[in-house]
Formats: structure tokens, sequence, C-alpha cells
């Protein structure tokens, strides 16, 4: 029964482990908490960017509309609509993160997903497979998604939902512009 005997040994005040390392001071603790928030913030913004510099790359613009189409926005435009609305919703997306708002809203990353795979999918089905009658499915689909993240984010942060408004009218000008396909 030696084991009952045995106990923790108590801390050193001088010298050991324990004294080798210095506290770290409220100041520096706030530090490291800004360059992990700069990081996760990056990722968050940087991995829609890539994915939708990536689409676009893939389908190459398309030209900026079919060939039916009678009036044509130039490619650039197509763009940077759409890198600007992958930027403001990774941002948006990172602030209600930051919050803890996807444990709060579990609706909120499964709507955040499907904006973005749909706003990945509407380019190279309209402008590159002229595809309009789907592209009008997505573009439906889409805005159903925006307004639910935009829901979903503004219970968390006010801001995050505001972010989103302008996604929106970027995804009301797709589909106005794919109704003119039709």
């Amino acid at each position: 029964m030696a084991t009952q005997s045995v106990r923790q040994r108590p801390r050193e005040e001088s010298g050991g482990a324990a004294a080798a390392a210095p506290a770290r001071s409220e100041r520096e603790k706030k530090v490291l908490m800004a360059k992990k928030g700069l990081k996760t913030l990056g990722v968050a913004v940087a991995a829609p960017m890539v994915l939708t510099l990536g689409a676009l790359f893939l389908h190459g613009g398309g030209g900026g509309a079919p060939a039916g189409a009678r009036w044509r926005p130039p490619v650039w435009a197509f763009r940077m609509g759409s890198l600007s609305s992958a930027f403001l919703m990774g941002l948006a997306a990172w602030l209600v993160w930051a919050e803890g708002g996807f444990r709060r809203q579990p609706a909120a990353p499964p709507l955040y997903v499907a904006e973005l795979l749909l706003s990945l999918a509407w380019g190279p089905l309209v402008l590159r497979a002229g595809a309009v009658r789907t592209g009008m499915a997505v573009c439906a689909a889409l805005l159903a998604a925006l307004l639910g993240c935009s829901r979903a984010f503004r219970r968390c942060n006010p801001i995050a939902g505001d972010l989103v408004k302008p996604c929106l009218a970027w995804a009301c000008f797709l589909a106005i512009f794919n109704y003119k396909l039709l």
C-alpha cells in the first residue's frame, strides 16, 4: 500500500521548469490572439476567393455572355462581381465563426456552403455551357441561400448580416441577366 502514501510533489518557487517559462502578460496574450485571428481571417477570406478564381480560370469566363444575348457586359464585370461576393461572404462567415455563431446557428454552415457551391456553378453553367434555364434555377437557389445566410448571420453578428446584402444585389443582377437570356 505504498501508493496511498505517495503524494504529488509541491512546485518549487525558485528554479525548475516552472520558473524557466515566465508568465505571459495580458498584452502578450492579446497579441497572440490577434495573430491567431488574422490567420483564421486570411483562411476564411482566401479559401472562397481561391475557389472562385479557380472556377473563373477553369471555365475561362465564357466571353461575358452567350452568343444570343442582346447585351454583353464585359467579362471583367462578372469576374469582379464574383470575387467581391466571395470576399464579402468569406468575411461575413468569419465574423460569425469568430463569435461562435456556427455552433449557435446550426443552419448557417450548410447555407454558406450551398451559397458558395451555387455561386461557383452559375458561371460555367450559363456563360460556358449556355444552360440558361438551369442557370435560372441556380440563381433562385442562390438567392434563397443568401437570404438564409443573411438571417442566420444577422442573429449572430449584425455586421455580418449587412455584408451579405451586396452579395444579394449581385445575385439579383445575375438573375436579371439570366432572365434576359431566356
